[in-house]
């Protein structure tokens, strides 16, 4: 296993390829880098270019940034390799490949408690960022025919959410015209607040959206507090308000951890939520899922049927052609595992996030944020006033030497003053990989602390990391 990957920057590369000898012969023309050539070549050439190319990309075993899966196992890569051809949307071609999406879309609505698990609606997207964007045009549809209803203008549509948002759902509120409102976070309490619901909402928001594990910190957000809070507002006011839950992360984690925690559809309130498939659903890049509570929280005229491939078909993703191999993984893994079996790669995956932010807890220039104790992702900060030498952007390099991708960021604007690391166990990284990195954080550490004075710093922009 590789322990060293740099970063490296962009720059000028040569307009044609090298070529290996052993792979090429003498007489091949040369290999444009940014054009097509005028012939192609042989497919073991053609394969060793690419290979060797992507060779410097780091290694994902290492990559304690994304919440991404990485490792499945080989009877899936089996698996997957059988069904990569499939086109999810073709479900005339592919009938079973259909009828194990809806198996999948029950399993969701019966785990999340749906009321009617076998009549709801629900569908598989390319990710969360799909089915955020699926679950936003529900709530606004919904919201304008209300308006329309009672001769209300429908001009001015606002979505709530804490300021810690997922960016999507800034994408959201951008691409279909509805007024982003950001609840700020603060230092006690970085995260959407029933309180700051209430001084948020009116009688145009079409939804709030708490999350189940925030990119920043890992923590849930208090769903059901918000629902008794919207409920309470309603009873007052008669102002119905419908909650989507953003439970990219958490909705594969709090059924199997955390099962007493009320934040799905027992709660009446909350009529949509989405997963990624591709997170803690374990399955590789490519997969989402959106439920809703019951069938009629999806407005009718969101469905279309087409004719398309020799069959009728009701659909309402926005991708149209995609693949359909990630969802057949999906099922592997509900077969695979089981409820036991989620619950113990999750509870592992927690065990090593908790093992390692008590570890780092105990460092004395560092302070947590978060422990990893809702889904297994915990973050910390430098303690006020350590020192001025070095700060985490410093260390998230000296980590790179070793091959760790550890990302340092800014918090969101209310508190983008603080800069935090933030680590994200995923299925895959065990116990013995947790001691390295321990025993390599320890070391980068021990090297800042020697310098004899401030480590430069680049005046380069620094975003936000909102994977």
């Amino acid at each position: 296993m590789s322990r060293w990957h740099a970063r490296r920057k962009h720059v000028a590369l040569p307009d044609e390829l090298a070529i290996n000898p052993l792979v090429f012969q003498e007489n091949d023309e040369p290999i444009p880098r940014f054009r097509l050539r005028e012939h192609g070549m042989n497919p073991d050439a053609a394969y060793q270019i690419v290979h060797d190319e992507i060779a410097m990309d780091g290694n994902a075993r290492l990559n304690l940034a994304t919440f991404v899966g990485t490792w499945m196992d080989p009877q899936a890569d089996k698996l997957y390799a059988e069904a990569f051809d499939k086109n999810m949307i073709d479900k005339d071609e592919y009938p079973q490949t259909a009828a194990i999406e809806e198996r999948c879309v029950r399993i969701l609505a019966d785990l999340w408690h749906s009321p009617e698990p076998h009549a709801t609606m629900g569908v598989s997207t390319t990710g969360s960022s799909e089915a955020c964007m699926l679950a936003g045009l529900a709530l606004k549809r919904r919201w304008q025919k209300r308006q329309r209803a009672i001769g209300k203008s429908v001009a001015h549509p606002n979505i709530v959410f804490s300021s810690a948002v997922q960016v999507v759902w800034e994408k959201f509120a951008n691409y279909w015209d509805v007024e982003p409102r950001y609840v700020p976070i603060t230092p006690d309490k970085p995260f959407l607040t029933p309180d700051g619901v209430l001084g948020a909402v009116d009688e145009n928001t079409i939804g709030v959206v708490p999350i189940l594990g925030v990119t920043y910190t890992g923590v849930y957000e208090p769903v059901e507090a918000i629902a008794k809070a919207l409920d309470d507002l309603e009873a007052k006011t008669g102002l119905d308000i419908p909650i989507h839950v953003d439970a990219a992360s958490g909705g594969f984690i709090a059924p199997f951890l955390q099962p007493e925690l009320i934040w799905d559809f027992r709660l009446p309130r909350v009529h949509s939520i989405n997963a990624s498939g591709h997170k803690y659903g374990l399955v590789y890049p490519g997969l989402g899922w959106i439920v809703w509570r019951q069938a009629r929280n999806l407005p009718d005229d969101l469905v279309f049927r087409v004719s398309y491939l020799g069959g009728d078909m009701p659909t309402f993703a926005l991708n149209f052609s995609r693949p359909g191999a990630q969802v057949l993984l999906q099922y592997y893994n509900f077969l695979r595992l089981g409820w036991s079996g989620y619950y113990a790669v999750q509870n592992a995956s927690r065990d090593v996030a908790r093992f390692l932010s008590h570890a780092i807890s105990e460092m004395p220039m560092f302070e947590l944020l978060s422990d990893g104790s809702d889904i297994p992702v915990f973050s910390w900060r430098m303690r006020s006033g350590y020192t001025d030498r070095w700060n985490l952007y410093d260390l998230s390099r000296q980590l790179r030497v070793y091959g760790w991708q550890v990302p340092a960021y800014p918090m969101p604007d209310d508190m983008s003053d603080v800069t935090i690391m933030r680590v994200v166990v995923r299925n895959g990284f065990s116990l013995d990989l947790a001691h390295l990195l321990l025993d390599d954080l320890k070391e980068a550490v021990g090297y800042l602390e020697s310098l004899d004075g401030p480590m430069p710093h680049p005046q380069e922009p620094v975003s936000g990391f909102r994977h």
